[in-house]
């Protein structure tokens, strides 16, 4: 049962070419930055893993954490909602040079995805994107006098997540505003890997405090003083 991994490169070391790989955080918070860069790591001493399909709220920001990714040629596709932030460079970059895919996802339509997938639900319907591009080609229904879009649950091969406390069994908590996308996600994966501030003992958090519990967790690591991506950015640092 106990989950604990000794290093982020270890955590990272079976993710393979090709992987589909959900990406916490919703901007900064709650992005696992640590496990992010081990993976970057990794692909510069090795050349792997590559044309791998990202999926996270926003492409990245500045040259750290998952813009990154794209800069060193990780990425062959990205599916998220804000592809274009205010430091969206190495993504504005290789789209324009045709050397990454998008699929863009309204919001809260890629939130329900991956709740959906990890609720065991194949699709849904709603109404946003109806009447779009975004809808082109998707089955459509009349619900009560509305037009309805379906959409497909969205799973992935492996989470990257980022909580704050933990136990080596893999509960975990989240501080404030990083408590976004990484619970749906840890639950849509069929691999999950945290970062956590605090490891401890089972029984070390308050049952009625665990948010993911630890049979969503596959892996846990410590990182005891993780990076935030805004004072990297802002820094001008370029990983």
């Amino acid at each position: 049962m106990d989950k604990t991994i000794s290093t982020v490169a270890e955590a990272v070391a079976d993710i393979p070419d090709g992987a589909q790989v959900m990406i916490g955080g919703f901007g900064g918070s709650g992005a696992p930055i640590e496990l992010i860069h081990a993976l970057i790591d990794r692909f510069r001493a090795t050349g792997s893993p590559k044309n791998l399909t990202v999926i996270n709220n926003n492409a990245g920001n500045g040259y750290i954490g998952i813009a990154a990714m794209i800069k060193a040629g990780m990425v062959k596709k990205m599916i998220c909602s804000f592809p274009r932030s205010s430091n969206a460079e190495a993504f504005n970059e290789k789209y324009l040079a045709g050397e990454i895919e998008l699929e863009l996802v309204p919001q809260g339509t890629l939130a329900e995805r991956i709740r959906a997938a990890g609720a065991g639900i194949p699709a849904f319907y709603t109404p946003t994107s109806f009447g779009t591009e975004l809808a082109e080609g998707k089955p459509t229904e009349e619900f009560d006098g509305k037009m309805y879009v379906r959409e497909r649950w969205l799973k992935a091969d492996f989470a990257l997540i980022k909580g704050q406390q933990g136990d080596t069994v893999g509960n975990m908590t989240y501080r404030m505003a990083a408590r976004n996308f990484n619970p749906l996600m840890a639950m849509a994966a069929a691999k999950t890997i945290a970062q956590v501030s605090e490891l401890g003992e089972p029984g070390s958090i308050d049952p009625q405090q665990v948010i993911t519990p630890g049979i969503f967790v596959d892996a846990i690591v410590e990182v005891a003083q993780p990076q935030q991506e805004e004072v990297l950015v802002r820094t001008g640092v370029v990983y």
